[in-house]
C-alpha cells in the first residue's frame, strides 16, 4: 500500500506544480485582443485613396456600364440622347418642387388617403351587411315575395353597389401605393407615409 501511495504522490505532484507555476507567475502579463487591435490598428497605414462619392452630377463621368435592376430604360446605352438637354433644365424644377413638399405635405397627404380608404372600407361593409340581410329577407306581403322571389332586383342593386364600391377601395389602395413611390422618387424619408 505504501508504493501506491507515493506513486500517487509524485502523479499529482507532477500534475499541479506546473499549474501552481503558472499561476505564481504573474511578472509575465499576457498582451489582451483588445490590445493587440490597438496595436495593429495604429500600425496601419491610413489610405491615402479618397473614397469615390457618386451624386446626380458626376453620374454621367462614371466610365463603364451601371447595374439598373428594373425596366429597361427607352434609349439603348451608346445612342445620342436627343432630350439630354430638355432633362437637365426639367431636373431643377423636380428638385424645388420637392423641397417645397416637407414631412408636413407628405403625411398629410397620406392622412388624407388613409381616411378615405377607412370611410370607403367602412361603407363597404355596411354594405355587404345590407346584402346579407336582403338575401335572409322574408316578405309578409305575398305579391311583393312572388316579384322578389324571381327577379331579386333589391339583392342585384345591392351587389352592383357592393361591386362599385370595392372598385373604390382597391382604387384607394392604389392610390396610397403610387403617393408611396412618389414620395421615394421624390427623396422624402419612409417614416412620413406613416400616421
Amino acid at each position: 500500500m505504501q508504493p501506491r501511495r507515493i506513486v500517487l504522490t509524485a502523479v499529482m505532484s507532477a500534475l499541479l506544480v506546473p499549474a501552481a507555476l503558472l499561476v505564481a507567475l504573474p511578472g509575465r502579463a499576457q498582451e489582451s485582443v483588445a490590445d493587440a487591435a490597438r496595436k495593429a490598428q495604429a500600425t496601419k497605414k491610413p489610405s491615402t485613396k479618397p473614397v469615390p462619392v457618386f451624386t446626380n452630377d458626376n453620374l454621367d463621368t462614371v466610365k463603364g456600364a451601371i447595374s439598373i435592376v428594373g425596366e429597361a430604360p427607352a434609349n439603348q446605352p451608346g445612342t445620342p440622347d436627343k432630350d439630354k438637354a430638355a432633362d437637365k433644365s426639367k431636373a431643377p424644377a423636380t428638385v424645388d418642387k420637392t423641397q417645397a413638399k416637407g414631412e408636413d405635405y407628405w403625411r398629410k397627404t397620406f392622412a388624407d388617403a388613409r381616411k378615405k380608404l377607412a370611410d370607403d372600407a367602412r361603407e363597404l361593409d355596411v354594405l355587404q351587411r345590407e346584402y346579407s340581410l336582403k338575401q335572409q329577407q322574408y316578405y309578409s306581403d305575398p305579391n311583393m315575395a312572388m316579384r322578389e322571389q324571381f327577379s331579386r332586383q333589391d339583392l342585384t342593386e345591392s351587389k352592383t353597389k357592393i361591386e362599385d364600391r370595392t372598385a373604390v377601395v382597391a382604387a384607394d389602395k392604389q392610390s396610397i401605393s403610387d403617393l408611396e413611390d412618389q414620395l421615394r422618387q421624390a427623396g422624402g424619408e419612409p417614416g412620413w407615409a406613416n400616421p
